[in-house]
């Protein structure tokens, strides 16, 4: 007998179209990964890692970058996904107009005050963007690094239940690949 197809719901199903259509021709940091490819590795986290089934959250993720790096608004997502879903990618957006330190503090005050929901789904994200890190930049780890540890601090706390086991993995992603970079650039 073969396996059952599994089931998504239509809303999950919108996301991904809809998300495909606005990173279209986006590409991650290496100049050759399609940058869709993130969007979908953080929404499987989510299910596959972190055992989210929340189908709200896991649309969300898929359109977790739309207002932050494409030309997507609240509007535009309030339109097709619902107030409650664009207010967490709304979320889940730093407000690029602020200068960056006044931006990061107010992105972590964000997180901190989301719902379990946006703070599960940026704990995805970060998890992401540690494992895609690969041969980067020495730069690149560092600025990731540091950028996981703040929002891990953030997030911690204010950290919802759902949102406690993600956030020791995440955690536990970071220290080990610290240690195994320490070692590899021989304590630098």
């Amino acid at each position: 007998m073969p396996e059952a197809e599994p089931q998504f719901p239509q809303s999950m199903l919108e996301a991904v179209s809809f998300a495909a259509r606005a990173h279209q021709g986006q590409l991650r940091k290496d100049g050759k990964t399609p940058y869709l490819s993130h969007v979908f590795r953080v929404c499987l986290v989510l299910r596959d890692l972190f055992d989210i089934h929340d189908d709200k959250a896991l649309t969300a993720a898929l359109l977790h970058d739309t207002i932050e790096d494409t030309t997507t608004d609240f509007d535009d997502l309030e339109e097709n996904f619902g107030g409650e879903i664009a207010g967490w990618v709304a979320a889940l957006s730093k407000d690029k107009r602020r200068p960056e330190p006044e931006r990061e503090d107010a992105y972590v005050e964000q997180l901190q005050n989301a719902p379990w929901q946006v703070q599960v789904c940026k704990l995805a994200d970060i998890y992401d963007n540690l494992s895609d890190l690969g041969s980067s930049s020495p730069e690149k780890w560092s600025r990731t690094f540091k950028n996981a540890h703040r929002y891990l601090d953030g997030l911690k706390a204010n950290l919802a239940e759902q949102a406690r086991e993600p956030w020791n993995l995440v955690s536990e992603l970071l220290a080990t690949m610290e240690a195994g970079e320490t070692g590899r650039s021989g304590g630098a």
